[in-house]
């Protein structure tokens, strides 16, 4: 945990947060999805990694396209800032987020996981 002016904040170094990594192209965010969910939304936590429900089947892409809406809504950054960089066919998936804090990332995870 990083400490700026007596506030506590989390760092992207600290393993505590293995689903959330520093590169030099942005960070990778590591997420299970659940494809044709009812509705798309953060789900909170499996093993450690964040859960998205996906209303998209997994078929040519589409859940991959809801992946990157879904990241863009909850995120509040434009979608061309996200990129799913490992996963294409499976339910553990990467995506490149850039123009975006560690911080701005875990504090909406964090307030979201209740969903």
């Amino acid at each position: 945990m990083s400490v700026a002016h007596g506030v506590r904040s989390p760092s992207v170094k600290n393993s505590s947060f293995p689903y959330l990594r520093s590169t030099k192209d942005g960070l990778i965010l590591e997420v299970v999805v659940a494809p044709r969910a009812k509705r798309p939304a953060l789900l909170g936590f499996h093993g450690g990694y964040p859960k998205l429900a996906l209303a998209a089947p997994p078929i040519e892409g589409r859940a991959n396209e809801e992946l990157v809406s879904l990241l863009k809504e909850l995120l509040r950054i434009p979608g061309r800032d996200i990129e799913v960089v490992r996963g294409d066919a499976c339910r553990r998936k990467a995506a490149l987020l850039r123009g975006i804090s560690a911080e701005k990332v875990l504090q909406v995870l964090e307030t979201s996981k209740a969903i």
